[in-house]
């Protein structure tokens, strides 16, 4: 017993080494939350972001643009300090338009990557872990998906669905799903033999508890990235299907302003206000998602980790 005393009293040092060492052990999330922090253009991204998310917000609220649709002077007035991108043909601020179509953007974009989220993960988890038959058919179906143009497919859907928001994400959801459902699929097959997984079986853990307390967890890192670039591919979408008409109808929209200025420019060219804009709102935040998925993708990926 004195032997043991003594030897506890001369290794504080290792001790406080290795308490030490655990302490600078960082989480995953830690790790790429410093990360990111460092990353100037992470950072920047991350604020137009925020930015984008506030407008939104504001305009939901009817803090901002709440009289988008106020005839304010006259028609195709020119861009000034009181009008920044001048009026339309009614007379209403495009300005405002911008504001409420960032309102639609942002909105289209997180309902519909939640749902295709939701749709890509159940599915590729349940063919990752179960196999055989299940995973023959949703390994069937997400091919079948894959081999329509992503395009024509959303159209199709927002053609039988009708026009309107909720049509446009119903389409977005349940067409751009695949390529999580194959990511999950392949990382769930990897996972599902790994040691803790099997430890999780030994105590006598069920499959529900396995695949949402254990496996999922450990791909959740690959969930946020796609999550992230699914994001800005609905944006894109939602202007494409307003462009044809087959969008967003009964409210402001970056693809149907862009469409309109086609006439309003053939009617007068120094009529760039709904254009330049649309496009300059959608451009930003498109390329903020595009670098921070690339920075979210260098953070969290623990493959990465070792190349650094």
């Amino acid at each position: 017993m004195q032997t043991l005393t003594s030897n506890s009293k001369v290794n504080p040092a290792i001790g406080g080494g290795l308490s030490s060492q655990n302490a600078k052990a960082k989480s995953l999330w830690a790790y790429a939350w410093e990360t990111l922090l460092k990353d100037k253009v992470a950072v920047f991204s991350m604020c137009i972001v925020g930015f984008y998310i506030i407008i939104a917000v504001l305009s939901a609220l009817g803090v901002l643009a709440g009289d988008w649709d106020k005839e304010l002077g006259p028609s195709y007035a020119q861009p000034s300090l009181e009008w920044f991108f001048g009026l339309d043909i009614f007379g209403r601020s495009v300005g405002a338009k911008i504001i409420k179509g960032t309102e639609v953007a942002m909105t289209i974009g997180f309902t519909a990557s939640i749902l295709a989220t939701l749709i890509g993960v159940t599915l590729g988890a349940i063919a990752g872990y179960f196999g055989g038959k299940v995973d023959e058919f949703i390994v069937w179906l997400y091919t079948t998906f894959s081999s329509i143009p992503w395009i024509l497919l959303i159209l199709g859907i927002a053609f039988v669905l009708g026009k309107g928001l909720p049509s446009v994400i119903l389409a977005l959801g349940l067409t751009t799903w695949v390529t999580l459902c194959r990511i999950i699929r392949g990382e769930v097959l990897r996972h599902k033999e790994r040691e803790y997984v099997q430890a999780a079986s030994a105590i006598g853990g069920g499959h529900k508890r396995k695949l949402i307390k254990h496996i999922i967890p450990n791909v959740s890192h690959l969930i946020i990235i796609n999550f992230s670039l699914q994001f800005q591919t609905a944006i894109k979408a939602e202007v494409i299907l307003s462009y044809l008409g087959l969008g967003v109808q009964d409210r402001p929209s970056w693809g149907v302003m862009i469409d309109d200025a086609k006439l309003e420019l053939a009617r007068d060219p120094t009529v760039w206000g709904g254009l330049v804009g649309a496009t300059l709102a959608m451009f930003f935040i498109v390329l903020a998602f595009n670098l921070l998925g690339d920075a979210l993708r260098d953070a969290l990926d623990p493959k990465l980790k070792g190349k650094s």
